[in-house]
Order: structure tokens, then sequence, then C-alpha cells
């Protein structure tokens, strides 16, 4: 029945995809979301397929956020709705979409989101004062004041500043969910903005990271960065880097924690980590320039992990950084030890390929193994140890030119 209509009626067809076309919206475009004054840009994946929201025309999903304590307003505003003209054709359910995200309690109506902004002189900070530092802002032209705290979940109004604060997640990391926060392993560090506006001192969220803490037997810890976010009007300012670093020290007073890791860190995070712990070591003795030049050693391993909860992994690659801080690659030979000492680790995969594959050869009919050993081509398996060499050297320069900068 719908191939003849098709075929009998292609005109029609035609004319319907056109008007229905005009009820589709680029939903990057059609999100405003603000915090305080600042407009900020994002994406939307997880809300509409391929980013369109299908059903009207002039579509605008505003959400704003007072600066502190993230008080919403949440409006759905269009010029029209696909069902005013066809009566067939559902249009996407983009306010049920943005409610599944968003808690409970936020305005529908601007004059109550005011009043809620008249209230935010009395917004303080939640939990215990880490960390105060200051950033130099050329626009403002002078120091800004940030704040990091430590809290959990009993202090009193946390809960729901932090199912607000949540939702940022949903609109910046991809593979972000939310977490039981009723569960007491959970800790949670916040960073403010201090500053000072017509005589009053009032706060702004900048950023925040949650950690778990895991059971290690018999009596440690192992904490574990979960979530870590900047707020876009924020980022490239340096607080992620003060973020972690604060973590870092928070847990370094505590006898019963092992060491710090995260829970599948992105790529930009691990750039992150590599800074800040790059920064820490420089002031152990194990990682001095003399003993840099002995190549990566067990006390270098022990310092790390007893004064910085560091662990094998992440000591290494500091070493490999700051023997490149302190290797001059115009050298020839130096630069030749430098690149051996690094492959030599990059290398560790392939030989427990090798140790398969000798294995393999005692069970393996012979086209098996054929087929195995074609996978393990030596000379691709150089290219690829070349490449790799090559990418973490470029991370390593990057992170020494942060270091200069610092």
């Amino acid at each position: 029945m719908i191939d003849m209509f098709l075929c009998v009626f292609p005109t029609a067809v035609n004319d319907m995809e056109k008007k229905l076309a005009e009820f589709k919206c680029d939903t990057n475009e059609a999100v405003c979301l603000k915090l305080g004054e600042s407009l900020i840009i994002h994406t939307k994946e997880k809300l509409f397929i391929n980013e369109v929201a299908f059903g009207y025309k002039g579509l605008q999903i505003q959400l704003y956020y007072s600066a502190g304590n993230l008080s919403t307003l949440f409006k759905v505003k269009y010029t029209a709705r696909v069902t005013d003209t066809f009566d067939c054709v559902e249009p996407d359910d983009v306010e049920g979409k943005v409610r599944e995200i968003i808690p409970a309690g936020f305005c529908c109506n601007t004059d109550d989101f005011i009043s809620l902004l008249e209230k935010e002189a009395n917004f303080r900070p939640f939990g215990s004062l880490l960390h105060t530092y200051k950033v130099h802002n050329v626009e403002a032209g002078e120091d800004l004041t940030y704040q990091i705290h430590k809290v959990d979940v009993s202090c009193p109004g946390f809960r729901e500043y932090h199912e607000r604060l949540q939702t940022f997640l949903m609109w910046f990391i991809e593979t972000a969910s939310f977490i039981d926060v009723d569960d007491d392993h959970w800790d949670f560090f916040l960073v403010f903005e201090k500053y000072n506006k017509d005589g009053e001192t009032l706060y702004a969220s900048v950023g925040y990271m949650t950690v778990y803490n895991y059971y290690v037997y018999p009596d440690k810890t192992r904490p574990r960065v979960s979530q870590m976010l900047i707020l876009p009007p924020f980022q490239g300012e340096g607080h992620g880097a003060q973020l972690l670093e604060t973590v870092h020290r928070y847990y370094c007073t505590s006898a019963k924690v092992q060491d710090i890791t995260a829970e599948d860190p992105s790529e930009n995070y691990v750039k992150l980590r590599d800074f800040v712990l790059v920064k820490l070591c420089l002031t152990l003795p194990s990682f001095s320039s003399e003993k840099l030049s002995q190549g990566f050693s067990e006390e270098m391993v022990s310092e790390a992990r007893e004064k910085l909860k560091i662990n094998k992994k992440h000591a290494r690659r500091v070493y490999e950084i700051l023997r490149l801080r302190n290797t001059d690659m115009s050298d020839e030979e130096k630069a030749r030890e430098f690149r051996l000492e690094v492959k030599k680790r990059l290398y560790g995969p392939y030989r427990k390929n090798q140790r398969e594959l000798t294995k393999m050869q005692k069970c393996l009919r012979p086209e098996e193994l054929a087929s195995h050993i074609s996978q393990m081509d030596t000379s691709l398996q150089h290219e690829e140890l070349e490449k790799s060499y090559q990418d973490v050297l470029a991370d390593y320069r990057r992170v020494l030119e942060r270091l200069a900068q610092a």
C-alpha cells in the first residue's frame, strides 16, 4: 500500500517531506545553557539522536543555572509544533528528555528564578576548605581567588546541590553517568570562585571531582578518581591541575591510603595527571638529576608510593618525563639511550605476545599457528613500536613545556 502511494503520488510525498523537514531542529543551536552570566558551549548527543529534535520550529531549550547554588530555570520555547499541522506525526518529547536529567525543584517561571538569584549572597561553599589559590585574569586585569573544598554527602544541603551539579556531566562528558551518593565510600571535592560584587562576598561553582575509596586487603584503601569536570567558562585556567594536586595532597596525609588511581581515564586526564605527578615528584630526592641518570629504580617506586601515593606504573612515567628533561636530545648517544629506555618499556606487550606464541606452538595446528604468526609480523611490530615512542615523546614534551610555564 505504501509503495503504491509513493508511485502514484510522488509529488505529494515530496511536499510532505519538505514540510516535515521544516520541523527538524539542530539541538546544538536549540539549547541555551547558561551558568550565572556565562553562556556555555556544549553538545547533546545523549539527548537526541544525531543531535536533531523533530517536531518544532524555532525550538529553544533554556537551561539557566545560578552561579553558586546552581538553582535552575528550565523552559522549552517554540514558534510551532508539528502536530499543529500534521495530525499523524508526534513531535519528540524534548521536555521529557531534559526532565530525565535535571532534578526536581527547578523553576519554570522567570520571576521565581530571579527571586532565587537574589538569595545567592547567602550561598556558602559546602564542606571544609583544603586549598586557596589565585589565577590572573587578563580580561579583568587582576588576580581572582579560588577555593577547593572537601565534602561528604552528610553535609546539609549538599545532596540537593550535587544533584544539580552532576547534570553538567550529561552535557559535557559522553560516557558519564550519575553515581549512588548513598554509598559512604564517596569523597567529593569542589572548586569555587570567591568574588565581591556590590560589597557582598559571592561564590561561583567552578568544577568538581568524585573519588571512590576501594578497600585493599588487609587494612588499606585505594582512592579512585571517578568523575572530574571543570565547567567550560573556567577551562584552560589551570583549575584541573590545582584540583588534582590538592586531592593528591589530601590523601597523602593518610597512612591508610595505598595509592591513588583513576577509573577509565581519558587522554586529557592522563596528560593532566602526568603534569601534576611530575610537579610533585620534583621534590623527591630519588628523582634528583643525579639519580635520574642512573635509571629507574626501586628507590623511586618506594618513595613515590610512600610519600605521594603514586603507584609503580605512574612513577615510571614520571621518571621518563624527568629523564627527558635532563637529556640533551641533540647528543645522539644520549638521545639513543633515552629512546632505548622508553622502548624497553613499550616493548612489554610484544614480549608477552612472543611468550604466548611459544605456548601456541605446542597446541595449535600448523594452519592456526601460521595465522597467528602473520598477525605478529616483526616489521609491523617495529613500526608500531616506533610510532608509540614518537607519540609518548610528544606527550612528554608537552608536559615539560607546561612545567616550564608553571
